[in-house]
């Protein structure tokens, strides 16, 4: 198959490599509406609860990097069919566990294989597209990516309304099926021919320094920032991750481009998806508890309501034609406006109703899909053809981290709000006034619990607690987008060389059924 059969099945490819990404993006929360079906089975602690959630972030975040540069050294369509392949053989693994360490286990290994899914599939647009359709291949690659995350909610919802706990792993199967047999037949083979080898010093140096980075963050969100094992392990993370960035610049075949991070277009970008990503999750991860604790939902009627950020599919095609006419930075500033807006509308939620939060869902989703679209498609016009692999894991690895500090920042925001705003719980037992005081859906239970007028009064106390620690973390992931939108005012530049978002600044982009010098895409 040579590369002008490639474009031809073009957009086929797209879709192939959607389906795949909007399994990631599902696998987010969908796991999260069967927590309490696997506690009950399983008899688990709540530490082994949470890192059932947390072990898949962990591998995906720590690995992203190492296998963006496997991709640009071994082959983007080789690293995708295996990640799949890796994907769904532990997912059906995870849907048939027999306790919570297997399941922990299975997670972390479907982590691994979703850390090297994401990087091929942008690297793979890169090689298949021309260089002025890459932005709106990238606008609808985005759109997908971010629209799994709140349809995970509504799958979880129908299908644990339904089946068992195990269906959510389940699910996964015909979709990478699918996505397979596209792989297999529609994909061809690229990787850089000319590459120097792996660099196993950075490689190293970037898991180590990410899976660190990301565990520092997995324990602040559990046991907050002064915690001993949380400082330190933030600590080891940022210096391999600054050990990473000087053997990058030193050693004479890195992993990325020297000076690629001195490109403004790289960073500037890099720093918008992070706060995107910081905004997106830790919103989700408060507004899933207003939905079912506050306002009492269901879980499928909850996800419906999230979907009101879907408006980011009509947003992000139109990105890349914005990008054209107004350029970057007036683009990216404009979603990240967006984006505060919506968090700052949500922050004045009310208690009786969902209206406020729908309509902020709603210009959430347009800020996104203006931003991320656009900072994507820069940051890998600005990465050389021969790593386009490594510098797709870069956006992957802003997406990641950021939706990890969103959720660690925003969950000890809203759980010491959440405790501070509580009324005084002595009348209780012990036992009850700990968990009432550990989140309201603790104090939902124990309210139900109780009964009568006082488990009426307990239950509005703790909802209006929980409305006051929701108001102080909206504010604060606001003020977060808002720095995000005043760095792409100064970082960002207004133009970039090209005609449009898809040719900026790729001096290796080779017209439409060229091959490019460093690459090879070989047929089957």
């Amino acid at each position: 198959m040579d590369r002008s059969t490639v474009h031809r099945h073009r957009w086929q490819i797209l879709a192939a490599l959607c389906l795949s990404l909007l399994l990631i993006g599902l696998d987010h929360l969908i796991l999260n509406m069967a927590l309490p079906m696997i506690q009950k089975d399983f008899a688990s602690t709540g530490t082994e609860m949470q890192w059932i959630v947390d072990s898949y972030t962990l591998t995906f975040g720590g690995l992203l990097l190492l296998c963006g540069s496997l991709a640009d050294r071994f082959g983007r369509r080789l690293l995708l069919i295996l990640g799949m392949v890796v994907f769904l053989a532990f997912s059906l693994a995870a849907a048939f566990s027999t306790d919570a360490a297997m399941l922990i286990a299975m997670r972390a290994a479907m982590g691994a294989g979703a850390a090297m899914i994401m990087p091929a599939t942008l690297a793979i647009i890169k090689d298949v597209f021309p260089a002025e359709e890459q932005a709106k291949a990238i606008g609808i690659w985005a759109g997908s990516a971010a629209l799994g995350v709140p349809l995970g909610p509504v799958v979880g919802g129908f299908l644990l309304d339904n089946f068992w706990w195990g269906s959510v792993f389940l699910v996964n199967a015909p979709v990478v099926v699918v996505a397979l047999l596209a792989a297999a037949f529609l994909i061809p083979e690229s990787r850089n021919r000319n590459h120097p080898g792996l660099d196993l010093m950075g490689a190293l140096l970037s898991a180590a320094g990410l899976g660190v980075l990301v565990y520092g963050l997995v324990e602040a969100s559990r046991n907050g920032w002064t915690d001993s094992v949380t400082l330190v392990s933030l600590g080891v993370g940022a210096l391999l991750m600054a050990g990473f960035v000087v053997w990058e610049r030193r050693t004479a075949h890195p992993m990325l481009a020297s000076g690629l991070f001195g490109d403004s277009r790289f960073s500037g970008s890099a720093m918008a998806v992070a706060a995107v990503s910081f905004g997106m999750f830790g919103s989700l991860f408060v507004l899933t508890q207003y939905l079912q604790f506050v306002l009492a939902y269901e879980p499928l009627d909850a996800g419906v309501r999230l979907l009101a950020a879907a408006t980011m599919m009509i947003a992000a095609p139109l990105s890349p034609k914005l990008v054209e006419r107004l350029g970057l930075k007036a683009v990216v500033t404009a979603g990240l406006v967006l984006l505060t807006g919506a968090l700052f509308l949500t922050s004045g939620a009310d208690i009786g109703s969902d209206t406020q939060v729908i309509w902020s869902l709603a210009l959430f989703g347009l800020g996104m899909g203006l931003t991320m679209p656009a900072a994507a498609d820069a940051m890998l016009a600005a990465a050389p053809s021969g790593q386009s692999g490594a510098g797709a894991s870069v956006t992957d690895a802003a997406m990641q981290v950021g939706g990890a500090f969103g959720i660690a920042v925003i969950g000890s925001v809203l759980a010491n709000s959440y405790r501070d705003a509580l009324p005084s719980l002595d009348q209780l037992p012990p036992e009850a006034a700990t968990a009432v005081s550990d989140s309201v859906g603790a104090a939902s239970a124990v309210a139900g619990s109780m009964g009568g007028e006082p488990g009426r009064r307990l239950l509005d106390a703790a909802n209006d607690a929980f409305m006051a620690g929701l108001t102080d973390s909206m504010l604060i992931a606001a003020g977060v987008t808002a720095v995000g939108a005043l760095v792409a005012v100064v970082v960002l530049p207004r133009r970039t060389p090209g005609t449009g978002a898809g040719a900026q600044g790729t001096a290796d982009a080779s017209p439409a059924g060229e091959k490019r010098p460093v690459e090879t895409a070989r047929g089957h």
